[in-house]
């Protein structure tokens, strides 16, 4: 139920992080991965690693803040590996700042990226599935900062929580298209981003009020994402699917 063999999957954001590792996991898997980003070198790096692993993958130039830039990462994507069955849309950016030192510059980039680039990326993905007559899925990264609130992150927060409505609302929209829309919201997880601060004081304090004690391993993401992308979640349409240890039910 879970297979994606031979399944055409676009995931953006994916010179990092997250994105890196689900593009890596998905071609491990069979799936034909496009690889998409501003930082192409980063991306390429990524893709020789795929291949060399045996599996298929191609890189796109993506900014998923620019209509152009979408329609014409697509065209490409589509040229290499046929019609997109499946959509990562994980690109996204944060602002660590109290909220009254945040000015102008930092919220649009934010807001832009996460929220405005994950509903024009879906939109452009979703217009294409339509036009080919057949299903999809979108697994829209959320995070469980959409569904509760932690300090000097006020954009980040304000565009998951936006993502997360999104999510639905697209699902109810584009279910008689055979598309479903879905979220995932991971909880903390190790990446190269945040070693550094999990080794401080302040994140050892922040992993002791999670109830399974520990941070998240990026492989504890993949059943979830398999399950959205791939025929075994076929009945799930504007779910949203928490992976954080039990953050989100621990107490205040």
């Amino acid at each position: 139920m879970f297979e994606i063999a031979g399944k055409h999957v676009l995931v953006t954001g994916a010179s990092s992080g997250l994105g890196r590792h689900f593009a890596k996991m998905l071609a491990a898997k069979g799936a034909k991965v496009t690889l998409a980003a501003r930082r192409v070198d980063a991306l390429k790096n990524v893709v020789d690693e795929i291949k060399q692993a045996g599996g298929a993958a191609q890189v796109v130039r993506l900014d998923v803040t620019a209509a152009d830039s979408i329609e014409k990462a697509l065209h490409d994507a589509q040229a290499g590996f046929g019609p997109i069955h499946g959509l990562i849309n994980n690109a996204g950016v944060t602002a660590t700042k109290p909220a009254l030192d945040q000015d102008e510059r930092a919220w649009d980039s934010v807001i832009d990226t996460n929220l405005k680039g994950v509903w024009l990326v879906a939109n452009a993905v979703a217009r294409q599935m339509v036009a080919a007559k057949g299903s999809g899925s979108i697994v829209n990264i959320a995070s469980i900062l959409g569904l509760r609130v932690a300090g000097a992150v006020a954009p980040y927060a304000i565009s998951k929580a936006g993502v997360v409505q999104m999510t639905k609302a697209l699902a109810l929209e584009w279910a008689r298209y055979g598309i479903r829309v879905n979220a995932l919201a991971p909880g903390y997880f190790t990446t190269e981003l945040n070693d550094n601060f999990f080794q401080s004081e302040a994140g050892k304090a922040l992993v002791k009020r999670v109830p399974q004690r520990r941070l998240g391993e990026l492989h504890e993401l993949d059943g979830p994402v398999l399950l959205l992308l791939s025929d075994a979640g076929s009945y799930m349409t504007g779910s949203v699917v928490a992976v954080d240890g039990g953050h989100l039910v621990s107490s205040l």
